[in-house]
């Protein structure tokens, strides 16, 4: 018994002894990053989770301060040396447990700040004075960390909102929708209405094409990769993004991908997608890929490009991919550029050209192909049909969703039934009536938004004037940010990482 006692007076001793340091414990800042886009300079701070800061303004309007509250500096931040068209220089230090970030602005400008939760990190924008229309994040001030799910709503007055609801109304939009400009051309859409058995939240953006264009963004930068919507939204100096296309779990695209015209994901089921012609016309439909390698009087057809070499088949690998194949020993690897072999290489991990291609071949492919010498002539055709034949970006996921303004839900001829068993979150590109570019996703497996079936789906998306609507990836994917805010709730209560995402970027 006192051996009992014993212990347990020691565990609890123990136990005392640990609660200073979680007391103790504290957000920490990891890093501070910086970009130059074209419509603002970012300032971002990488911490280990969400704090509480003040942002001030000195009377001419030229120096902007963040203190970040109850916050510790790793020792690996070196001071910064940043310096872009809006922001002419940055610096930071620490006093107590507080951190000072200061901005120096170039005149006519002034900046934002915001804060997202997963991952946590601030950012900080500058902008021209005369270019604020909406914020990109939270508005100067005191706040604690803002979560996932912020729409502009949160931070708004009961006024702002009645008149938010009347925009609404007066654009036609349906019951339970309020409106936001958040810069010229670019409009926030929220709604939520009680359905027959519960509640649905939906999220939209719009992009004026004369202003915005979209493209695919991977994640990582790279064939498989995997990254957050807001890491790829960065990275592309975005002004609104959204998940896109159905991945492996190592971020293997599945479905025709292409990017600024190189095609970089492919599949033999056809699939619904959507395409960015040469004259910034949208365009939508069915596809498909072939391609075949021709040398030496033989022909052979390709398996698929930028994705795993499977048995006796013949992968195209291109830049995209990274800077090696990653393929195993029980190959042959054959690097063409300009039409003609400039390596060849019995095994794998060959390095893939900026300029070319790998061919990586397997088994009965690998024989086919194995009198290839340096010098000798290769051709490589690529078909996604005449539809697509000048589009520089291709996303593929599906199932359609509407066609010349009607509910069109392919998803049988998709072998996509399983996808619409029940209601579940779900993510959308549209183009509308009035031509603009329309990003969707509907919150779902959440006590305030069941989500929807497909049909559903493609209903909502037509009283928001969608004319043509494809179908993207959804479930815990599904996320849809704007001005470095994430809009929705992702089901899974944080942003996971994606393989591809649609991003909007100035024109």
């Amino acid at each position: 018994m006192r051996r009992v006692q014993r212990f347990i007076a020691v565990f609890l001793f123990c136990a005392l002894l640990a609660l200073p340091s979680f007391a103790l414990a504290a957000p920490s800042l990891s890093s501070l990053r910086f970009h130059s886009g074209s419509q603002h300079d970012r300032v971002v701070l990488d911490l280990s989770e969400t704090a509480d800061y003040e942002l001030t303004t000195s009377e001419d309007g030229r120096t902007i301060t963040l203190v970040l509250k109850g916050v510790t500096v790793k020792s690996s931040v070196p001071e910064p040396s940043f310096q872009g068209s809006r922001v002419q220089s940055v610096k930071w230090t620490a006093k107590g447990s507080e951190v000072y970030v200061t901005l120096t602005l170039a005149p006519g400008c002034k900046a934002t700040a915001g804060q997202l939760a997963k991952p946590a990190r601030i950012f900080i924008d500058a902008v021209p004075s005369s270019a604020a229309t909406g914020t990109t994040g939270a508005q100067a001030g005191k706040t604690g960390g803002q979560k996932i799910g912020n729409p502009t709503s949160a931070s708004k007055t009961p006024k702002e909102i009645a008149a938010a609801k009347e925009a609404a109304k007066q654009a036609g939009l349906p019951d339970g929708t309020i409106a936001w400009q958040l810069a010229p051309g670019l409009m926030e859409y929220e709604y939520k209405i009680w359905q027959d058995n519960g509640w649905l939240t939906a999220y939209f953006l719009e992009a004026d094409p004369s202003r915005y264009t979209w493209r695919p963004a991977l994640g990582g930068g790279q064939v498989p990769g995997l990254a957050k919507l807001s890491a790829i939204s960065d990275s592309k100096n975005a002004v609104a993004a959204i998940n896109a296309s159905f991945f492996n779990w190592n971020g293997d695209l599945i479905g025709v991908t292409k990017i600024d015209g190189s095609i970089v994901g492919t599949t033999y089921i056809e699939r619904s997608a959507v395409g960015l012609r040469t004259d910034n016309q949208t365009v939508f439909g069915p596809i498909t890929y072939s391609g075949k390698v021709t040398a030496g009087g033989v022909t052979q057809f390709v398996g698929g490009v930028d994705a795993e070499r499977g048995t006796d088949s013949l992968v195209l690998y291109n830049k995209y991919y990274g800077k090696t194949t990653r393929t195993n020993n029980y190959g042959r690897e054959v690097t063409v550029v300009d039409g003609k072999v400039t390596a060849v290489r019995v095994g794998g991990n060959s390095p893939i050209p900026s300029n070319g291609w790998v061919l990586s071949m397997h088994g009965t492919a690998a024989d086919i192909f194995s009198s290839l010498r340096m010098g000798d002539s290769v051709k490589i055709e690529q078909n996604l049909g005449k539809r697509w034949a000048d589009t520089t970006q291709i996303v593929s996921v599906g199932p359609r969703l509407v066609t010349d303004g009607r509910a069109d839900v392919t998803t049988a001829a998709e072998q996509l039934g399983d996808l619409d068993c029940h209601r579940e979150p779900r993510s959308a590109f549209a183009v509308t009536k009035r031509g603009t570019y329309l990003l969707a996703v509907a919150d779902g497996r959440q006590a305030d938004s069941h989500g929807q079936t497909l049909a559903e789906w493609a209903d909502l998306l037509i009283a928001f004037g969608a004319k043509n609507a494809l179908n993207l990836d959804g479930g815990g994917s599904s996320e849809l940010l704007a001005g470095g805010r994430v809009l929705n709730n992702p089901s899974d209560g944080r942003e996971r990482g994606i393989g591809l995402a649609i991003v909007i970027v100035p024109r």
